[in-house]
C-alpha cells in the first residue's frame, strides 16, 4: 500500500519496525473496539467460536451472523451481528471484557494491525501490515515496544493466519471474481466452509458423495473433527469451481 493512498490513522509497517500497544481493564477506552464496528468472520472464526458457545456452526450461523453479498464477488461475507443497544455492540463483549476471548475473532486478535495476504502466479505468498492508529485508542501509550513477529506470537496468530491463507485460493478464483459469478456458488461457500455440521451430516449419510477419494482413517477423522472437516471444505470447493 503507498503511503499516500492509505486511509487516515491507517499506517505500512515494515516486518522489523516496532510500535507500542496493550488493552487491559485500566485503558480508559477499554472495550470501545468492541462496539460500533463490522466484524468480518472468517470459517476458522466461526467454528472456534460456535464451538466455545456449545453450539452447532448452522445455530452459530442462524443467531449471530449476517451474510451481506458485496457487489461482483461471489464469496459471500459473513458478519457478526452487533447488538441493539445504541452503540452497535459485540453480543460478546462485557464490561469485564470479552466472554469468548479464548477463541476470539482474527481480526480482534490482530488488532491494532492489518493483515493482507496474496499468493503470486509462481505460488509465493506474500503478506503485507499496517498499523491502525484510531484516535479513540489509548493502548498506544502503553506496553514495550514490539514487532509485527512478537504482537503475532502473543496474540497466537499463527494457525489464525494459516487458515485464513488455505482460502486464498477460492478467494481469488477467477469463477468468484467475475462481474456475474453464479448465485449458486453462495450455497456451496456456506455449506463447505462454513456450516460444517450440515456438511457432516450429508457426507456421512451419503447424500452428498464426495467426487474424490479420501483414506479410511480421513473419512473416520471427518466424522468427530471439524478442522478436518472445514479442510476438506476448502478443497471440496475448490475442486468443485475449478471444474465448471
Amino acid at each position: 500500500m503507498r503511503p499516500d493512498l492509505a486511509p487516515e490513522h491507517v499506517r505500512p509497517l515494515t516486518p522489523d519496525e516496532t510500535f507500542r500497544f496493550r488493552c487491559h481493564p485500566g485503558v480508559a477506552c477499554f472495550t470501545d473496539c468492541c462496539r460500533e464496528l463490522e466484524l468480518a468472520l472468517s470459517p476458522y472464526d466461526v467454528l472456534r467460536l460456535s464451538k466455545n458457545l456449545g453450539l452447532a456452526p448452522s445455530a452459530f450461523l442462524d443467531k449471530y451472523v449476517l451474510v451481506e453479498q458485496a457487489e461482483g464477488s461471489g464469496f459471500p461475507q459473513a458478519y457478526l451481528c452487533m447488538v441493539d443497544d445504541g452503540r452497535a455492540s459485540c453480543p460478546f463483549v462485557t464490561a469485564a471484557g470479552c466472554l469468548v476471548y479464548p477463541d476470539r475473532p482474527g481480526a480482534c486478535r490482530t488488532y491494532p494491525l492489518g493483515r493482507g495476504a496474496f499468493n503470486t502466479e509462481d505460488g509465493v505468498r506474500h503478506e503485507m501490515h499496517v498499523l491502525l492508529t484510531e484516535p479513540h485508542c489509548k493502548g498506544f501509550n502503553e506496553g514495550d515496544r514490539q514487532d509485527v513477529i512478537a504482537w503475532q506470537k502473543d496474540q497466537d496468530l499463527a494457525f489464525y493466519n494459516a487458515m485464513n491463507d488455505e482460502l486464498l485460493g477460492i478467494l481469488h478464483h477467477p469463477r468468484l471474481t467475475d462481474r456475474h459469478p453464479p448465485e449458486e456458488h453462495e450455497e456451496e461457500i456456506f455449506l463447505f466452509l462454513y456450516s460444517l455440521d450440515s456438511l457432516r451430516q450429508q457426507l456421512l449419510n451419503g447424500s452428498l458423495p464426495l467426487p474424490f477419494s479420501i483414506t479410511k482413517n480421513e473419512r473416520q477423522e471427518l466424522a468427530t473433527e471439524d478442522l478436518a472437516l472445514l479442510r476438506l471444505g476448502i478443497r471440496w470447493l475448490d475442486y468443485v469451481l475449478s471444474r465448471r
